[in-house]
């Protein structure tokens, strides 16, 4: 007996999920944050991607974040995912991201911000001029040209490819080194500034390297898994955490390329980022939250309006589909969709953004439904992911009108194709 979709209605019955996006948990749909302080303290607003993937926003959002810096947050679009606002451009003529507004003063540039925060506020821990700090800004900056030179240009030649793999694992034993000298997990004897400086690009490597090159960063350095462990028990790291599936489709437009080296343990690698199962990958360690099901189907739920309008798909066949798999999700009952909606099941699938969807168990649980329900009808794939851009993601067709959204800015907004998936 085939089982029947739930409704809307029944499915909104099914989750109570909820978050404080100002006083709770680090979350990416805040656009306040105040840690239960008054609006009136607030000095600094940051200026960040809409995506809450760009990973030097990453850096200042989790040193507020961590510091509890009374803040207000505007989302702007990055260049490869559609239009930057005419009224950010006026703000920042460079387009820079990010950005904060210290004070009245605009500040750009990842580092300066972090510097100009420090003398207002005090460090995190330690100062990003602190001798102890210095010599671990220089270790980041080595181990992010080693990646690059790996990850962002074609090997001309089999040994090319291993010299730079070598390259890359020589900088990875001074960082294991540098975080074999301290007592604790962390770069220094306890978590601080240098933390968060390699916060955004190890998680960008690990991601990468195990895609494009079969070499899992976490897997294979033990102290460097045991700060993952580590920053993982942070609350304010997992609101700002994206997946690997995430990370490995958005980092090719950004970096100019990454390159894959076709060996078997990678093209495996591959697959399960791609197709699953994702749950197990060395994304992610810490134990899945018992509301990550619920959290899934209210953010569907929020925005299944244009979730809907935006897939290729028929919408009356989408939105049928759509719901067989949030019954799967909710009831792990096997639903059928109709013909022809595998692809835009997948097409979902590959749309699905952490942390600005959802947290990273929520975005892998939500996966896993939409292809199981996907393979009940056929192996139809969605419409490819864009390599050059990923305009597919566009934010504008998930833009509500706010007072950063200026009225010269909405006709951009009317006029973009139906292309993006679950945007905020």
């Amino acid at each position: 007996m085939t089982t029947l979709p739930l409704s809307w209605t029944e499915l909104q019955s099914l989750t109570d999920f909820q978050i404080d996006p100002i006083n709770g948990p680090t979350n990416a749909q805040a656009r306040l944050r105040l840690f239960n302080r008054s609006e009136s303290e607030i000095r600094v607003t940051l200026y960040r991607d809409n995506h809450a993937w760009c990973p030097y926003c990453q850096k200042v959002w989790l040193w507020l974040e961590e510091k509890q810096i009374p803040y207000r947050i505007s989302k702007v679009t990055m260049f490869c995912y559609g239009k930057k606002e005419s009224w950010y451009k006026r703000k920042v003529p460079s387009g820079m991201l990010p950005a904060i507004e210290l004070d009245g003063r605009i500040i750009t540039e990842s580092d300066d911000i972090l510097i100009a925060l420090e003398r207002v506020f005090k460090p995190l821990g330690w100062s990003m001029e602190d001798p102890n700090v210095i010599p671990l800004r220089r270790l980041e900056r080595m181990l992010f040209r080693a990646w690059c030179s790996w990850l962002c240009y074609p090997p001309r030649s089999n040994r090319e490819e291993q010299y730079n793999r070598e390259q890359f694992t020589a900088v990875v034993a001074k960082v294991e080194e540098a975080l074999a000298s301290t007592s604790g997990s962390y770069f220094l004897s306890e978590f601080g500034i240098v933390d968060v400086i390699f916060t955004p690009y190890v998680e960008r490597m690990n991601a990468s390297l195990f895609y494009y090159k079969g070499y899992s960063l976490r897997e294979e350095n033990p102290y460097l898994s045991a700060w993952f462990d580590a920053m993982e028990s942070r609350l304010t790291y997992r609101g700002t955490q994206s997946d690997f599936h995430t990370h490995v489709h958005d980092l090719p437009p950004q970096m100019g390329g990454c390159w894959e080296n076709g060996e078997p343990q990678m093209l495996l690698n591959k697959a399960r980022v791609n197709d699953g199962p994702w749950l197990g990958l060395p994304d992610v360690a810490y134990p899945e939250p018992e509301t990550s099901r619920e959290e899934a189907l209210f953010r569907v739920l929020k925005h299944r309006t244009n979730i809907i309008k935006v897939n290729p798909a028929d919408d009356r066949l989408f939105d049928e589909a759509l719901r067989c798999s949030l019954t799967h999700l909710m009831t792990g009952a096997a639903c059928t969709p109709p013909p022809g909606s595998d692809s835009a099941l997948r097409y979902l699938r590959d749309r699905i953004n952490v942390p600005r969807d959802m947290s990273i168990y929520a975005a892998k649980r939500l996966r896993e439904s939409l292809e199981f329900t996907a393979t009940l009808v056929g192996d139809q794939q969605g419409i490819p992911l864009p390599v050059p851009h990923r305009r597919d993601q566009d934010p504008a067709n998930f833009a509500r009108i706010t007072e950063h959204l200026h009225q010269e800015d909405l006709s951009h907004v009317k006029d973009v194709e139906k292309n993006s998936a679950i945007e905020i």
